[in-house]
């Protein structure tokens, strides 16, 4: 993909250790979902999320103020993990859990001021494989996909979120649910 740098690392954890913490995320994280304005509309956001950041750390993405909660030992350990594979240090999660194929993200680049002006982020897949899109923000014709495996990390870096958007769309595939775990670096 031109103007974009992405690692895939599809077994970043074993499936023994991915069931074990999808399983104990699901159940033991404060799930919420808050509503975003669509259109002028007040809609609830499809999907849940959870926010985690070191002390003193808050997020506003899509005019959502979210409070953050204090790292979980499963979350710090991914954190540290995904830190050395990336070579870069994070202080916040965003947590996704995409209950079925009706929960989504819509196209979006991660370009917000607070992530610094080439944002590393780094995005761990647990449960169900979900696809994965990406799209040029001039050039209409270039488009790509990954499918993202359970236990998988993708790292999007550089000067990616300038050129490039991505999503994950709703499908009507029967398909299981998904966590997904958003490492970044808010300055």
């Amino acid at each position: 993909m031109p103007q974009a740098e992405l690692e895939y690392f599809p077994h970043f954890l074993n499936t023994e250790k991915a069931n074990f913490l999808f399983e104990k995320l699901l159940k033991e994280v404060s799930w919420q979902q808050q509503n975003i304005k669509l259109f002028g509309k007040e809609i609830p956001q499809p999907r849940l999320t959870a926010f985690f950041a070191e002390k003193g750390i808050s997020y506003t993405y899509s005019g959502l103020q979210l409070k953050p909660e204090t790292f979980s030992s499963e979350i710090l350990d991914l954190k540290q993990q995904t830190e050395e594979v990336s070579g870069f240090e994070f202080n916040t999660c965003l947590a996704n859990l995409y209950r079925d194929g009706n929960d989504s993200m819509g196209w979006h680049a991660d370009d917000e001021q607070v992530l610094g002006k080439n944002p590393l982020i780094a995005s761990i897949s647990l449960g169900g494989v979900r696809s994965f899109q990406f799209k040029h923000k001039t050039n209409k014709n270039l488009k790509e996909k990954i499918e993202l495996q359970h236990g998988s990390l993708l790292i999007m870096k550089g000067i990616m979120q300038h050129y490039w958007k991505h999503q994950l769309p709703k499908t009507k595939k029967d398909v299981s649910p998904r966590i997904n775990l958003t490492f970044r670096q808010i300055q």
